[in-house]
């Protein structure tokens, strides 16, 4: 993984100490929280409901073991001892007292970690697929690429105060786990007939309160112009985005009202002449940091079957927890943070530190964060799988139900949230709990849940949308049905009027019946609906 030159460390404790200096003028009154706003902001400090959260940086979701055991660290000290681990891939701390948050980010800055650009209007962490350089499918390794765009948007001076935030997501496989249509630069590393490689562009995509599949706007995009071509889009966003109304500031809105082929004949334009600046990344600097991103020393000839030794528990896990890799006698763990009556997405400081503990000794000492709120050991050999069940057993991490009805998506939602208008994290355990029995029958089903219209939980995307919404001071619950973030991304649509939270817990179960119902074989939830249509679903919900 890619670590910290001298000027990255310099930048980090230098931000730090800037911090600690705004804190101790917040603290003492000289700075009013008008003023301080801007500046916690800045360093991923928001004031919510009961008490500060952090949002920490995790690029484009890559930990070491040692940086895991910080996070965990940072929990039990400065937490209540976990952490909730986000849909951008992050990590946030919903209980931080102002007065110890300057030490707090010494200590993330003491393992090469931060929480800068987590907030505000400026481009946010840069997100990935959780299976880069392991999966079979990929053209290429997205994540130097990530890394490059890391340094290029670090306190850029240009875009620092665009019109809104700004969200970035690379992925190498045309298996879309990045989810990068719904991201305002989503990338695609593939190769031309010639072999040479390259990126799909697409631009505009977001959920939110106007949610948009991002456009193709390049359908080959030459590697060597890749730094050059997002700074002509974020050029061209930053003069004639919205400024004026908060709601229509995004890029997509942007997008969407000058159309994709304008939009992309503007960014040609002004690409043609930002490719002339020297913008671009050196042969040699995309080597340098390519080489961070090298394959670790894999074994050759280890066994590549695995005995289950009858054990039903295991056999599950390694069904639905276990991915190919793209190494014979290697695989992919998915590490669920979804447990029965557990809040989605949550970690204990223990869990975090048994994890870490595993990473070190059967992963090459790496764990990845999902945009599914789960956790990645990417390089695991055969031999070890079950060595590493018995470990997540042992700290409640084995459930086996990755993409299934219980590994529900949950925002914070109302219980800490300050923008929230319905809590979510108990509508979505409910979920999962009243599906639990059925969820090996139902398959593939992705549900998320939002307490807002700021789809934090990704509910747009959602085979099985919930949205909570204020509805005369009582919280309402929306659903909705047919959303994909995967590259066959589409937005979920509402089914109808709202619900009080146990109305919609009933309605999706009852949902799940029409599917068990109406699928044919071979049919995911997703693929009925899409044959089908809403009516059926409506008219079993409301009758």
């Amino acid at each position: 993984m890619y670590r910290y030159d001298a000027i990255d460390r310099a930048i980090v404790e230098a931000r730090v100490a800037e911090f600690r200096d705004q804190v101790e003028r917040r603290l003492s009154g000289a700075l009013d929280e008008e003023h301080f706003k801007p500046l916690r902001l800045k360093n991923g400090l928001y004031l919510q409901l009961h008490a500060y959260m952090l949002r920490v940086a995790i690029p484009y979701g890559m930990l070491s073991s040692r940086q895991l055991r910080m996070l965990a660290h940072v929990a039990r000290r400065y937490d209540r001892g976990y952490g909730h681990f986000t849909t951008r891939q992050n990590i946030q701390y919903n209980w931080i007292r102002l007065e110890e948050a300057p030490d707090l980010l010494a200590d993330l800055a003491s393992v090469e970690m931060h929480a800068i650009q987590t907030s505000g209007n400026c481009i946010r962490n840069i997100s990935a697929d959780q299976y880069a350089g392991a999966a079979a499918d990929e053209v290429a390794d997205p994540r130097p690429w990530a890394e490059l765009l890391r340094q290029w948007s670090s306190f850029h001076p240009e875009f620092s105060y665009l019109p809104r935030k700004f969200k970035i997501a690379v992925t190498g496989s045309a298996t879309d786990r990045a989810a990068i249509r719904f991201h305002d630069i989503g990338l695609q590393l593939v190769r031309d007939g010639g072999g040479a490689l390259g990126f799909r562009v697409f631009v505009g995509g977001g959920m939110g309160r106007t949610p948009f599949v991002g456009p193709l706007i390049r359908d080959f995009l030459p590697a060597a112009e890749f730094l050059s071509y997002c700074e002509a889009i974020l050029r061209v966003y930053n003069r004639f985005g919205r400024r004026d109304n908060i709601y229509k500031a995004r890029i997509k809105i942007l997008v969407h009202d000058l159309g994709a082929e304008e939009f992309a004949r503007a960014v040609e334009a002004e690409h043609a002449h930002v490719r002339t600046l020297g913008i671009d990344a050196p042969e040699a600097e995309v080597a340098r940091i390519a080489a961070f991103f090298a394959d670790p020393p894999f074994a050759g000839g280890l066994p590549d079957t695995v005995d289950d030794g009858g054990d039903p528990a295991f056999s599950r896990w390694l069904r639905r927890q276990v991915k190919p890799h793209k190494v014979p006698g290697y695989r992919i763990v998915n590490v669920s943070l979804k447990p029965r009556g557990g809040i989605p997405g949550d970690a204990s400081a223990e869990q975090m530190e048994a994890v870490a503990d595993l990473a070190e000794r059967h992963s090459f000492d790496e764990v990845r964060v999902t945009h599914a709120q789960n956790l990645v050991l990417a390089h695991v050999p055969a031999a070890d799988l079950r060595a590493v069940f018995d470990g997540l057993a042992a700290v409640g991490l084995a459930e086996a139900n990755l993409d299934l009805a219980t590994d529900v998506i949950s925002c914070p939602g109302l219980d800490y949230c300050t923008l929230a208008n319905a809590r979510s994290i108990p509508v979505a355990m409910k979920v999962a709990e009243r599906l639990r029995d059925r969820e090996a029958e139902l398959g593939e089903l992705k549900i998320k849940v939002s307490g807002c219209i700021n789809a934090c939980g990704h509910h747009h995307a959602g085979h099985i949308g919930i949205l909570g919404v204020d509805r005369k001071g009582v919280e309402n619950y929306q659903l909705l049905l047919g959303g994909s973030g995967a590259e066959d991304a589409s937005i979920a649509q509402i089914l109808g009027p709202g619900f009080t939270e146990d109305g919609v817990v009933a309605a999706v179960a009852t949902v799940t019946d029409v599917y068990l119902r109406e699928r044919q074989a071979g049919e995911r939830f997703l693929d009925t609906f899409r044959r089908i249509g809403a009516k059926p679903f409506k008219e079993a919900v409301y009758g």
